[in-house]
């Protein structure tokens, strides 16, 4: 997608442009001038390759790294053993983090081998600045540095590194502390022909008090409505049926344009593009999310019937702490008003245990939630205590083998309650997009349903793609077996 533009027309003997996204293609450019050098003196191209930790977001930054990359010349590997690596990073938990580093210790044998390897590091975790002096510090083999908010200046950090001599022995470091700027029409490389994920608006601006995120991706930025449908026509032209509009609070989408436009307005206009058969979005904030999308996603022809809910704990007592300005009470009232308007929707969730000062009754609130809304799955998590954020420095910090007991009755209430969910549905017909081949199983493709459960069934590769009537056969409480109608 946006792969119209010529770079080899691109005259190299001016000074770059000023505006963007034209300033990155003059250095897409260059850097394709670098690659023929490349194949010309190695005999092939030289290869890149890309780790995603985290999010939805974080995997869709990843689709426009690879897609800068590719325009480049870069040739896509499934090794670290590259010329090129880039890890895009997470930092929700501390365990994110963790892994990173022993990850960019195991690249130090490549870059002996290849001392010419570049190593590329961006993302949430990026946005901290202590993460980066120890990265700095500590790990000698990183070449690159960026964060969350200037991932289109890729191709003009490579430039800096592989084209400008003096600067290449240096680590190069670019991370914005905030911005304003959306960059549109770079080049994306989807990870599947037939759905892709569009962002609608980048930050956050809820400030939970748990939670990183508002500090790493910023404040809220909306995209205008014009660009986000440009977008999907596009990729419905390119032979995409399923669209995953993606925010970190998809419900507070518009506030910030100049002609606000309400989240549920752009889904009408989404729903009217000719070819598109489904429309997902994720993530919805309980305290945002209106009544005007709730009777919208009753009445709507392609909006799928799934919805991730986040609940985070089911004490008010402590969501108050969290900040999260809902109560159980409203929770619980919103889930019934969703359901009765959509019967057969699909609910999932976010689940935290741990956060400092969670008492027994405060545990047992959640454990109420979940039985009493039906979750169809959660996302369970041992709260992680993020240096910034005003609960690292709360007291009443609960010990450790307290909440790994929660946790286990936590995580058993919730399968539980989902194994009786996907019950329900064994012996009914779905229609399931199929996605891939099963690897497990010869023979067999996986998909999944308008409530986001995945089905395995028997079929070839020529279904990957396409939209099928399914019986749902027998339930394995996050997935079924079916056979093709």
């Amino acid at each position: 997608m946006y792969n119209e533009i010529d770079l080899d027309k691109i005259d190299l003997n001016v000074q770059p442009p000023t505006e963007e996204p034209a300033r990155q293609y003059y250095y897409m450019a260059k850097c394709q001038e670098w690659v023929r050098e490349f194949e010309q003196k190695n005999g092939h191209r030289p290869t890149a390759f890309t780790q995603t930790f985290g999010c939805q977001m974080n995997a869709r930054d990843s689709e426009k790294i690879m897609g800068i990359l590719k325009c480049i010349g870069y040739v896509e590997t499934d090794s670290e053993n590259s010329d090129l690596v880039v890890f895009n990073t997470c930092t929700v938990r501390e365990n994110a983090n963790l892994k990173l580093y022993g990850r960019i210790g195991q690249l130090k044998k490549y870059k002996k081998k290849n001392p010419d390897m570049v190593t590329v590091l961006c993302g949430c975790m990026m946005q901290e600045k202590e993460a980066v002096k120890k990265i700095c510090t500590s790990y000698q083999n990183v070449d690159i540095i960026f964060g969350t908010h200037n991932i289109f200046k890729l191709a003009e950090l490579l430039a800096m590194k592989i084209l400008d001599k003096p600067s290449s022995k240096k680590v190069i470091i670019d991370v914005w502390d905030e911005t304003a700027q959306i960059v549109e029409e770079l080049p994306t490389e989807r990870k599947y022909h037939f759905k892709s994920g569009v962002n609608i608006m980048f930050g956050c601006n809820n400030f939970c008090s748990y939670c990183i995120v508002p500090y790493v991706r910023g404040r809220e930025r909306s995209r205008k409505p014009e660009d986000i449908i440009q977008e999907i026509k596009r990729l419905v032209s390119d032979g995409v049926v399923e669209v995953m509009l993606l925010g970190q609070n998809v419900n507070s989408y518009g506030k910030n344009l100049d002609k606000p436009v309400s989240f549920t307005e752009l889904l009408k206009m989404v729903e009217q593009i000719e070819g598109l058969r489904r429309i997902r979005f994720m993530t919805s904030h309980p305290k945002d999310l209106s009544d005007e999308l709730i009777e919208f996603m009753g009445q709507s022809e392609k909006l799928c019937h799934h919805l991730h809910l986040p609940l985070q704990s089911g004490s008010s007592r402590l969501l108050k702490i969290m900040n999260r300005h809902y109560t159980k009470e409203s929770y619980l009232e919103l889930v019934s008003k969703i359901r009765k308007a959509v019967p057969d929707i699909a609910i999932t969730t976010d689940i935290i245990t741990g956060f400092p000062g969670e008492t027994e009754e405060d545990f047992n609130e959640t454990l109420d939630v979940i039985k009493k809304a039906g979750y169809d799955s959660a996302f369970t998590f041992i709260y992680s205590k993020r240096t910034g954020t005003p609960a690292a420095s709360m007291e009443n910090q609960v010990p450790e083998e307290v909440v790994k007991e929660r946790f286990e009755r936590l995580l058993n209430t919730v399968q539980n309650t989902s194994a009786k969910k996907a019950a329900q549905y064994v012996g009914s017909t779905v229609y399931v997009l199929v996605e891939e081949k099963n690897t497990q199983e010869e023979g067999f493709v996986t998909g999944r349903t308008g409530q986001n459960y995945l089905v395995h069934f028997k079929g070839d590769e020529s279904l990957i793609g396409q939209i099928v009537p399914v019986k749902l056969c027998e339930s394995k409480n996050f997935y079924y077996y079916g056979e093709k109608q």
